[in-house]
């Protein structure tokens, strides 16, 4: 007289498939509570349908299978949470990559893509309050919020004197890794911390402004890049962004604004620039 349930009955009350279940029982990860010795059934036990509901809804999340193996091994709730919370992690940042690539795509098909406004312009020297750090690309935005919040509280509101900014090595996107500063321009810039008073030589940038979320601002430089390949000549100096309007600003990231400036040798000053406007903008478009 047999004792428990079929494989086809506890398929049914799992809903997972014959085959899963043999699969799971080959891994080591949800053994039968008995295989019969002659006819080599598999039965289960009634206690073994909510492991086996955790196992599945873990393999739906791509959990790999030994990873799922160490989370049932163990019977220390924090150990089991802490597992399950760094695959989500991961699961979290996979979900982020894949959106910035839809949205990039998105931007790339428009069969007719606004015209961006580059304008040519000359940045002063300054000096402002400053971070900086060699930083892995992979890291730049846990570094960036890190950075500004430091800046955010040794500098409320009032000493502040203009949105913040950054400066992005070369490096940083060529080789995965090089040196990046954030800043704020400040009142009374002043050393605290990791904060250290910073000039900023001046420069002549070709700006555009990237309208929205992060997500395809990579659409936007290259645009902006094909426009300097175009329109003047690249000098090799760090990339220059300034964030207009930024999350610190507003939690509606449609509303967020980020110029980004491109380092370029100016052959006329911007008064006499061939085809220049005011204050020496040449444009493409009129997207702005």
């Amino acid at each position: 007289m047999r004792t428990g349930l079929t494989i086809g009955e506890f398929a049914t009350l799992t809903h997972l498939s014959v085959r899963t279940l043999r699969r799971y029982h080959e891994a080591g990860l949800l053994e039968p509570a008995s295989v019969d010795p002659f006819t080599g059934y598999r039965y289960y036990t009634a206690d073994q349908i909510p492991p086996a509901q955790v196992i599945h809804r873990l393999r739906e999340l791509d959990v790999p299978l030994a990873e799922v193996k160490s989370i049932l091994a163990t019977d220390d709730p924090q150990r089991r949470a802490d597992l399950v919370a760094g695959h989500l992690r991961r699961l979290e940042a996979e979900l982020d990559r894949t959106r910035a690539a839809v949205v990039s795509l998105r931007q790339l098909l428009r069969p007719d893509p606004a015209e961006l406004q580059v304008e040519l312009r000359s940045a002063p020297a300054r000096t402002v309050a400053a971070i900086t750090g060699e930083v892995a690309l992979a890291d730049t935005i846990a570094w960036y919020a890190d950075a500004m919040a430091e800046l955010d509280a040794a500098y409320p509101a009032p000493e502040r004197t203009g949105p913040p900014g950054g400066r992005y090595a070369n490096e940083l996107f060529t080789g995965g890794a090089g040196t990046m500063t954030v800043f704020r321009p400040v009142a009374r810039p002043r050393g605290a911390g990791r904060i250290e008073p910073l000039t900023l030589p001046p420069t002549d940038l070709a700006v555009a402004v990237h309208r929205g979320p992060h997500d395809d601002i990579d659409v936007t430089y290259g645009r902006l890049g094909a426009w300097v390949v175009e329109h003047a000549l690249a000098v090799n100096g760090p990339i220059h962004e300034t964030y207009l309007v930024g999350p610190r600003d507003t939690g509606e990231p449609a509303g967020w604004r980020t110029e980004i400036g491109w380092p370029v040798f100016r052959l006329a000053p911007p008064a006499t620039a061939a085809g220049a406007g005011t204050e020496g903008s040449r444009t493409s478009g009129d997207g702005r």
